[in-house]
């Protein structure tokens, strides 16, 4: 298993202001769903931040994202460890497959894969 890029999600009901901030910092908009905005430095497309209203599919909304490029194998390994997770492994419309899992501090992981 290899981890493409790990980001934080911000919760956040400040989506253009966090864009125009960070726009200052050298991020650009890379995706906008209206509840998730995504911002990527454009000389380091992996290193990422994303502002989330809260989670259109899920429960809970996670606090960091880590792509993965097997989130089926890292799936069967995370459930088998008795791992909490939190929402199911499942397709999404915008081209991710993804679940959400807590780690030992409580916090909860989105793992993906781009399909």
């Amino acid at each position: 298993m290899a981890v493409r890029r790990v980001m934080p999600v911000i919760p956040s009901e400040a989506q253009q202001e966090s864009r125009d901030f960070y726009g200052l910092l050298g991020f650009e908009e890379v995706m906008n769903l209206g509840w998730i905005l995504t911002m990527a430095s454009p000389s380091t497309p992996a290193a990422q931040v994303s502002f989330m209203t809260g989670d259109k599919t899920a429960p809970v909304s996670p606090d960091m994202s880590v792509e993965v490029d097997d989130v089926d194998a890292v799936y069967a390994a995370v459930r088998d460890s008795g791992a909490e997770i939190v929402h199911p492994l499942q397709d999404e419309e915008w081209g991710v497959r993804r679940f959400f899992v807590r780690d030992p501090n409580g916090r909860v992981v989105n793992v993906l894969s781009h399909r």
